[in-house]
């Protein structure tokens, strides 16, 4: 099945057969972590998988599969996609049945049917208020892949990603309707205490996963809060994230 069509989609790809590699033929002008990366990248079969089926991204594979274990993506949900470009979880929350899918980035997003897309930062209040008005509702389910530029220095990275994550998680807690759903990239190491403690209390499962489209030497990991509850005190962590 291709990116193009309904249903649920494909599965994610199976590796490359064991000792089958492609080798990068020139090294000229290329550093050491350009080779790296290139070789990996020709060697990934979730990139080849996602050119094959028409996805943005190979991350995209990463919401099918947590999709598939955690039946997020409800037939006729709103979902809003934070740090949505290219917009790879964008089609797969297209494609998988939301009514109205709403994607916001700092950077321009290519056209995609079926999707409003919005540039701008969502701790802007305005943009914020764009993206409700968008939704033309509450959310059933709020998505943040964002990550930020890592500095190879591990618990720099961590906190760094638990900032985006937090406020991904207060801007949620607007947003989302009763029951709804929320998923969020992480590093290893898991939420810091206090935000498991707001999202053990503001949905009633929180768990952290790690799919398999998600590369084994990549510290990555997403949490997963479903059955969204709102509670007395919530403006406190609105109040967070200004």
């Amino acid at each position: 099945m291709s990116a193009g069509s309904g249903g649920k989609g494909p599965r994610a790809p199976r590796g490359l057969p064991r000792g089958l590699a492609v080798a990068v033929r020139t090294t000229r002008n290329r550093s050491a972590a350009s080779q790296r990366w290139l070789v990996r990248q020709l060697n990934d079969p979730y990139v080849a998988a996602a050119k094959a089926q028409g996805w943005r991204s190979r991350a995209a594979f990463k919401l099918i599969e947590l999709d598939e274990r955690f039946g997020l993506i409800r037939p006729g949900a709103r979902v809003v996609d934070l740090g949505a470009a290219p917009g790879g979880w964008t089609q797969v929350a297209v494609q998988r049945g939301a009514a109205r899918v709403v994607a916001l980035d700092l950077l321009p997003i290519d056209k995609l049917p079926g999707a409003v897309l919005l540039e701008g930062d969502f701790l802007d209040p305005d943009v914020a208020a764009q993206v409700v008005a968008a939704l033309d509702g509450k959310a059933d389910l709020v998505l943040s892949d964002m990550a930020p530029n890592t500095t190879g220095h591990t618990a720099t990275d961590h906190l760094r990603i638990m900032a985006l994550a937090e406020t991904a998680l207060a801007f949620a807690v607007e947003v989302l309707a009763e029951g709804g759903s929320f998923v969020a990239k992480v590093f290893q190491g898991g939420s810091e205490k206090d935000m498991l403690l707001r999202l053990k209390r503001s949905f009633a499962s929180v768990r952290h996963a790690k799919p398999p489209a998600s590369r084994k030497e990549s510290s990555e990991l997403y949490v997963v809060a479903m059955g969204f509850r709102p509670v007395a005190g919530e403006i406190e962590v609105r109040g967070h994230r200004r």
